[in-house]
């Protein structure tokens, strides 16, 4: 009936960018962010359907992610 409204978490803009990795193999997808420095991506969650990456964008407050396979 009520839902609850989502917190937005803060991240480093400024040295991390959204991502979503994709598998070629099975199309596993897991979003995340990516260390512009030094390559490291921190997986932060898994990726089955359109409405678990819009929940993602919105917790993040991400307007853009890029795919990376």
């Amino acid at each position: 009936m009520f839902k609850k409204k989502q917190k937005k978490i803060e991240y480093d803009t400024t040295n991390k960018k959204a991502v979503l990795k994709c598998s070629i193999c099975n199309g596993e997808q897991v979003a995340g962010f990516k260390d512009l420095d030094t390559g490291h991506f921190d997986e932060i969650m898994l990726i089955r359907n359109a409405a678990d990456l819009d929940a993602f964008m919105e917790m993040y407050d991400v307007a853009t992610i890029s795919k990376e396979y």
